[in-house]
Formats: C-alpha cells, structure tokens, sequence
C-alpha cells in the first residue's frame, strides 16, 4: 500500500513537472521561431524609426544595460549588507520579525504600484525627471527583497563551526564575515544578483512610468530611455509591427538565457574553488 502511494506521488510530481516544463518549451519556441528569422545586424546596430515600425533596437539595447546597470549596482550593497545584518548581527525578536515580515510583503506589491511611488518620489518630488536614474532606483526597490532573501539564506548555509573557528583565531566578528563567511556563499549571492537582475530587465510598469519612452540614446543616468521590456509592450499594444514584436522579443529571451546560463556556470566555477 505504502509502495503503490509512493508512486502514485511520484508520477503525480513528475507529470506536473513534464506539463511545466512542456508549457516553458512551447512559449519559447513558439516565440524564438517567430523572432530568430527577423533578427539581424542591422536590427541590432540600428536606431529605431517611424515608431519602431523600422530600423533596429540599438539605442533601446544600451537603455535597457543603463537602467539594469544602475538598480543593480545600487540594490546589491544594500541587500548584502541588510542580509548580512539580519543573519549575523540581529538579534532574534519583535523588532526583527516584523522588518523580515514587511520584507516578504514588499516582494509581494504589484510592479505598478512601485511606478506610481516611482513617479511622485523620484520623477516629480526629486525632480530627476524621466530619466535612467529615476528608473534604476525604482528597480532596486523591487529586487531589494529578491536579493536580500537570497542572500540572507545562502549565509544560513554556512556551518556555525567556520564562524566559531575564526572567531576561535582571534578574528573579529567583522573579519569572519568578510573573510569567512561571505566567501562560502559567493554563488548563493551571484544567484540572487541574477534573478534580480533578469526582474530588472523584463520589468514594464514601474519603467514606463520612470523612464519615460525616448528611443534616442541616452548619453547620461539623467537622459530619458525605453528598455527592451517597455519597447516590446509599445510594439505589441500599438499595433506597430509584428516583425519587430517578435524579434524584440527573441532577442530579450535569449539575453536572459545567456545571463542565466553564465550564472550557472560562475556559480559552479565558485563552488569548486
């Protein structure tokens, strides 16, 4: 009796696994195919024109790096660092429980919410204007506790007796999370870098409300830019061309495949080392 439930939970979990994993294999073929054809050099190196209904995607490709560049790069010390805390330092409480619950809701808000708060804080108040700035600190928010969660769990991982050996040496609490701790976990934090890198790039609302829709190459952080996502919204709900759609398209999966696809292999190159 036990055997036969044991295999009936089984094949239950690998069916819904084949069905999940069919689903993903026809939406991305389904869209490679339809876009692979369309995508060329000039798609690539040209700027868009008459709306995107011709040209390329260049200046919206460097957009798209501009914006994610600037919420990583302002997201990850403060998640690390707010991980860290929260693992090492904070003590067990109220206090602490209620910033992990709130942490958990703020993952939880629909993106567009972020957009509006985007707006009126950094667009209108700040006066930053629609601009790559505006953008990428609305962006952070959204992957703060995305990367904070990834990397308060890969600390976890890290046995207790590492910790007690360095603090053992004469190393302070400081140096065994620098030099100890954190050097353990290095691929738990890349993956939490990635994923939130790859919320970062297909994001569409909270953009379209913070970085405006310029399609000109944006020469600074203060510039006005369209991202890829934003791009492939406009192109699809307009109508504009359905070639461009589908290659824009494409191109954003397999940008996406290719940045998870090096995090996978840095992060097996840093678990060996």
């Amino acid at each position: 009796m036990k055997d036969w439930k044991s295999k009936g939970f089984f094949g239950l979990v690998g069916f819904i696994a084949a069905v999940t994993l069919g689903v993903l294999i026809l939406i991305l073929g389904f869209i490679l195919i339809r876009g692979i054809p369309h995508l060329s050099l000039e798609f690539l190196t040209q700027s868009p024109k008459l709306m995107g209904r011709e040209g390329g995607i260049f200046p919206i490709i460097i957009g798209t790096i501009y914006v994610t560049l600037v919420s990583v790069i302002i997201a990850t010390p403060i998640g690390t660092a707010a991980a860290i805390y929260f693992s090492e330092y904070a003590k067990k409480g109220r206090l602490i429980n209620t910033i992990r619950f709130f942490t958990e809701v703020l993952a939880g808000i629909p993106s567009i919410i972020f957009g509006l708060f985007g707006f009126a804080f950094f667009v209108v108040f700040l006066e930053m204007g629609w601009s790559v700035l505006a953008g990428g600190l609305t962006l952070s928010m959204m992957i703060l506790p995305t990367l904070i969660r990834s990397t308060e769990e890969s600390l976890k991982t890290v046995p207790m007796a590492y910790r007690e050996g360095s603090l053992s040496l004469g190393a302070t609490k400081w140096e065994t999370v620098v030099k100890v701790v954190l050097p353990c976990c290095k691929s738990g934090i890349l993956t939490g870098l990635i994923l939130g890198m790859g919320r970062a790039i297909g994001e569409t609302a909270a953009v379209m409300l913070t970085v405006g829709g310029s399609m000109r190459l944006p020469t600074s952080v203060f510039d006005s830019t369209r991202t890829m996502a934003l791009h492939l919204y406009m192109l699809a709900s307009e109508g504009l061309s359905e070639e461009k759609t589908y290659a824009t398209a494409a191109l954003l999966i397999i940008i996406v495949l290719i940045i998870n696809g090096l995090a996978n292999f840095i992060g097996r190159r840093l678990t060996k080392e």
